[in-house]
């Protein structure tokens, strides 16, 4: 019954991340997958209790009433813009807890354990380590506790070979010894690593480290599934690694760089040009925004970053209605990378009951923006910025972008002429075509609503 179990809870974890694939169906995946938790868990609770030499059940279920507290507080007063701050803490608890069980194993059996399951514990050792200190070394350029910019160790990467090669080194002596400590020069090596690796990496590329670690925190949970022999562990986390892996290859892909450039060029919240924000721009006021909507044709609204921090996506919505109401299609235009978190734009766009059908990707927006009367841009910056498209040295070339350029009018709410993640200056704000609103996000909204509402 137990394997029957965990299998059932394997089916659910399926079954939650094929509901997570449409707006549609995403609730009831999020439940299916979160009842497959809550399975494995009683079944390890019961085994506990049915076992009467053991008293450990106790602590299972001290563990479960603490993580049930802390993960419904959580649930309810994280705002979406922490949101990925809080994936870079479970992805760091979720390595640590691997590492904690691999060690205990270490303490348990020492010398004694076969060969595959030395090799699986000093896996779950050194993966879960590395994704507990480089998370939350994630966690705080995320939050500011941090700088954002890139910071290289000492060395620079030839520090983090030697780092690496040392805990390798190790790693194997201690599969091969069973000198419990060669295992912990191994985990403490990797610990390092993890710090020394994810500080050199810039601000503009931790969203895809954050899903690179989430998939290494996967894999550190299917080793330590297979060194407790508990096979619901080895599919939950192998299911978890998996999806991190092809979530981190697809955001590599959207920014036109491969994983190792992003891991290791140090690219993206380093120091700004000293004549960024010193050109002459267009400004605009919320009467000049809300004359040139009010009277447009099509109208595509580009969320970004700045539109989560102000919490800005009911009033977008309704200045949407406002335009539909006078007849304006209106349609959003949602490029992958755009905030810090994949998906982040769509999940805070469907919490203002946006429809999800006006919502367009990169590669269905980009072929009508020529078409487009009126551009919107709430807080984004790299993502719309044209010289990914026509200047061969600027450090995001090549980056599929939103071609925003190509509208007739772009209006950027803004509150300053500051650069985004990437560090760099958007000519976009300088052409003939872009009125510059310089406003909090929310604000400039509401302000060109009632202005709408005036005409």
């Amino acid at each position: 019954m137990t394997e029957l179990s965990y299998l059932a809870a394997g089916v659910l974890f399926i079954l939650g991340l094929k509901g997570l694939t449409s707006p549609a169906s995403a609730k009831k995946g999020n439940r299916l997958a979160a009842l497959g938790m809550l399975l494995a868990v009683i079944v390890v609770v019961v085994d506990l209790v049915l076992d009467d030499s053991s008293m450990a059940w106790f602590v299972v279920i001290g563990g479960v009433v603490v993580g049930t507290v802390a993960g419904g507080l959580l649930a309810l007063r994280v705002q979406m813009t922490d949101m990925p701050q809080l994936v870079a803490a479970f992805n760091g608890f979720g390595g640590g807890a691997s590492a904690l069980v691999a060690a205990a194993s270490i303490v348990a059996v020492g010398a004694a354990a076969p060969t595959e399951t030395a090799i699986t514990t000093a896996l779950s050792l050194t993966i879960g380590t590395i994704t507990l200190t480089g998370s939350f070394v994630a966690f705080g350029k995320l939050q500011g506790i941090l700088p954002g910019r890139p910071i290289a160790p000492p060395g620079g990467t030839a520090t983090n070979a030697i780092l690496a090669g040392v805990g390798t080194v190790a790693a194997v002596i201690a599969v091969i010894t069973g000198d419990a400590i060669y295992y912990w020069v191994a985990a403490a090596m990797w610990g390092i690593v993890g710090v020394t690796g994810v500080f050199p990496i810039g601000g503009a590329d931790m969203p895809v480290v954050i899903s690179l670690l989430n998939s290494l925190s996967g894999i550190a949970a299917a080793m330590a599934g297979f060194v407790i022999s508990n096979h619901g562990l080895i599919v939950g986390g192998a299911l978890v690694g998996a999806a991190g892996l092809i979530l981190t290859i697809e955001m590599s892909v959207a920014m036109n760089r491969s994983i190792a450039n992003i891991l290791f060029s140090g690219f993206g919240g380093g120091p700004a040009a000293e004549d960024i924000g010193t050109k002459p721009v267009k400004r605009a006021t919320a009467d000049d925004a809300a004359i040139a909507l009010a009277y447009a044709d099509t109208v595509m609204i580009v969320p970004g970053y700045g539109l989560a921090v102000a919490q800005a996506q009911h009033a977008v919505r309704d200045l949407a209605a406002a335009l539909e109401a006078r007849d304006v299609k209106v349609h959003y235009a949602i490029h992958p990378v755009a905030g810090r978190m994949p998906g982040h734009m769509n999940v805070l766009l469907a919490e203002a009951d946006i429809d999800y059908e006006l919502l367009l990707d990169l590669d269905h927006a980009n072929p009508q923006l020529p078409h487009t009367d009126v551009v919107l841009i709430v807080g984004a910056n790299d993502v719309v910025n044209p010289s990914a498209r026509t200047d061969p040295t600027s450090p995001i070339y090549g980056m599929p972008i939103l071609n925003v350029d190509e509208a007739k009018t772009v209006i950027v709410v803004k509150r300053s002429l500051s650069p985004g993640f990437a560090g760099i200056d958007n000519p976009l704000f300088y052409e003939e075509g872009t009125m510059m609103y310089f406003a909090d996000a929310k604000a400039a909204l509401e302000d060109t609503l009632t202005a709408v509402e005036r005409l």
